[in-house]
């Protein structure tokens, strides 16, 4: 009997159940920990604001905040600005991924076009978009077009500059075995030099997606009449602080949930990572 339950507690399968059971114990720690951060602010600031620590015309309570948020949800109001802005923020930034994808593989795997175009990337690359924002007004006027090509701009760069990066640190076996089988130029994109680059170009990708929300924000404070960037910059001048805190927190908001979205992606195209 003492031997069978010697042999028991060393029971492969009891072993791998046991730690399967550790990481499920850890992965939910983790989300516990992910979780408790932002409440534990939340009450900090409605302790704060309650007592008087912080002034609350300046830092009204999250329970206000919440409550202005839903009487604008339901007049209609925050859904037309919510709208507008995702309309905005989705296409300029599919119109600045697709063709940084594109841009970024023909540099990383053809070196005259990488030597032609990098100077211009370098050049361009530095200048805020925002500061360009004048010049894309005059050309494309006030309407969304100008918002949409401003995102766009944004997020283009550091797409390229991680697609690239992410070509040129494939193995060069790859690309010689897919030369020596005369892997035609279609395969050599799809099988070769985007999965190879995939990894540093999904990091460029996140990035372009927190770039995205920044300067919908600025784009939407010139030349806009709606948008949650508009609210923001339209309470602020007149003092509504707690509907300009609803538009901060929904940017927040955005922005956390583009982010787990990408990565979910992320974890689905590259398990192994």
């Amino acid at each position: 009997m003492k031997k069978d339950k010697t042999v028991g507690r060393h029971d492969p399968f009891e072993i791998e159940q046991r730690e399967w059971k550790q990481r499920q114990t850890k992965e939910r720690l983790k989300q516990l920990l992910t979780i408790a951060s932002p409440l534990l602010l939340l009450l900090l600031w409605e302790f704060m604001s309650r007592t008087g620590i912080m002034d609350i015309r300046f830092f009204p309570p999250p329970t206000a905040i919440m409550g202005t948020f839903i009487e604008m949800l339901s007049s209609g109001e925050m859904a037309n600005h919510i709208g507008v802005s995702l309309y905005r923020i989705l296409l300029g930034f599919l119109l600045g991924v697709i063709p940084g994808i594109i841009v970024g593989l023909l540099m990383g795997l053809y070196s005259p076009i990488r030597h032609f175009i990098s100077p211009i990337v370098m050049a361009l690359m530095p200048i805020p978009t925002l500061a360009l924002l004048p010049i894309i007004i005059i050309l494309f006027g006030i309407g969304d077009l100008s918002k949409v090509i401003t995102i766009a701009g944004s997020v283009f760069f550091p797409v390229v500059i991680n697609t690239v990066a992410g070509v040129i640190n494939i193995d060069s076996i790859y690309l010689d075995v897919a030369k020596n089988y005369g892997a035609d130029r279609k395969s050599f994109f799809l099988k070769i030099a985007l999965p190879g680059a995939m990894p540093v170009m999904l990091e460029g990708i996140q990035m372009g997606q927190a770039i995205a929300l920044l300067t919908i924000v600025a784009a939407e404070m010139m030349g806009a009449t709606s948008g949650i960037g508009f609210l923001i910059w339209t309470s602020y001048k007149a003092f509504l602080l707690q509907e300009m805190y609803v538009g901060l927190i929904l940017i927040s908001f955005f922005g956390y949930l583009f982010s787990l979205l990408l990565r979910g992606i992320q974890k689905k195209i590259l398990p192994w990572r």
